[in-house]
């Protein structure tokens, strides 16, 4: 898998690209990022990337320009099933959209800046826009380190053990169930015996009642869908 990702401040996506799981899919050739300057697609000398908006709002907006040349050059290269944009409007993401994206071969990530981007480029260059939360943040660019993490991790191979993966969080609609390690007792607390018991036929419907059980007191939303 290939993402592509569009920024106006490439140092911030420098470290959570390029250490742990990430690394090792790029390493292993499970996965490539590449990181691309918007601001090397301008002809301005000052190399700058956006403008003040039509209508008087305050802020400053990203211009349409060196998105459009940054886009067509990739696209011009290879197919992309999807090119996002990160916003704060956008479809909220969840484990489903990370399983869905992680099927796909190519993808671009635009991330948003300043007070938004041009209109037009939602319009005619942008196949999905992307929320991680209903929060604004300065820019896009942790809302993409999230996206990559979520969906390379679920690639085959990208980690260790994929049964791990399989059984996280929200994969199910479901909160995860208690984990623990040695020692089986610490302080007076101790391991709950099923998980001790060795019988896996008995650990496995702990598991599952302590599911239900967390999401329910947690996340009774996610049981409603």
């Amino acid at each position: 898998m290939r993402i592509d990702i569009i920024t106006v401040v490439p140092e911030l996506l420098a470290s959570p690209l390029n250490e742990s799981i990430l690394k090792r899919a790029q390493e292993s050739g499970h996965a490539e990022i590449y990181v691309h300057n918007l601001r090397d697609y301008t002809d301005d000398k000052r190399r700058t990337v956006d403008d003040y908006p039509f209508g008087g709002e305050a802020g400053m907006v990203m211009k349409i320009e060196p998105v459009y040349r940054c886009i067509e050059k990739l696209k011009s290269e290879r197919d992309y099933d999807e090119i996002i944009f990160t916003s704060p409007d956008g479809i909220t993401y969840n484990q489903h959209e990370a399983n869905r994206l992680s099927l796909m071969k190519n993808i671009i990530i635009l991330c948003g800046h300043y007070k938004g981007i041009d209109y037009r480029i939602r319009e005619h260059l942008i196949t999905r826009e992307i929320s991680i939360g209903d929060y604004v943040l300065t820019g896009g660019e942790l809302a993409a380190c999230v996206i990559a993490d979520s969906v390379v991790r679920i690639i085959p191979g990208a980690i260790g053990d994929e049964a791990s993966a399989l059984t996280d969080c929200f994969q199910d609609n479901l909160l995860a169930p208690p984990v623990y390690t040695r020692p089986a007792e610490f302080n007076g607390w101790k391991v709950p015996d099923v998980l001790l018991s060795g019988n896996f036929a008995e650990i496995e419907k702990w598991q599952d009642e302590e599911a239900w059980r967390r999401t329910k007191a947690l996340r009774p939303d996610l049981i409603e869908k």
